[in-house]
């Protein structure tokens, strides 16, 4: 692997996540095509090329910024994912197997995030 961010654990999760998001919204009205099926797969590919654009930034703070804003996104993923649930567009199972991978990636961003503020402290 030649890019620094194909290495990151979180990367290869986010990835992961993406893949799950447009495979779950395959099945969502074609009236939503431009609205929420969208809103939804651009929130989750800025989780993913977030963390990409950051890792390559010359300092631990660029970085962290980045993964900040990936965070967000992923909120916006899981408020989308509401959304959807309500509209009927996914079944309660659905979300329910979704949400819990929304948490783990949070869990490991932010571990990312509390580890490079470690670090920076130290230097």
């Amino acid at each position: 692997m030649y890019y620094r961010f194909e290495n990151l654990e979180v990367w290869k999760l986010a990835r992961e996540f993406v893949n799950l998001i447009y495979t779950l919204t395959r099945s969502f009205p074609k009236e939503e095509l431009f609205a929420l099926t969208s809103q939804i797969r651009r929130a989750a590919i800025s989780i993913m090329l977030n963390i990409t654009e950051g890792s390559d930034r010359k300092s631990d703070i660029e970085f962290i910024r980045f993964l900040r804003i990936a965070l967000t996104s992923l909120e916006e993923v899981v408020s989308a994912l509401y959304i959807a649930l309500d509209q009927k567009y996914i079944t309660q199972k659905q979300f329910d197997e979704l949400y819990p991978k929304t948490n783990f990636l949070s869990k490991k961003i932010n571990s990312l995030i509390n580890y490079l503020n470690t670090t920076a402290i130290r230097r």
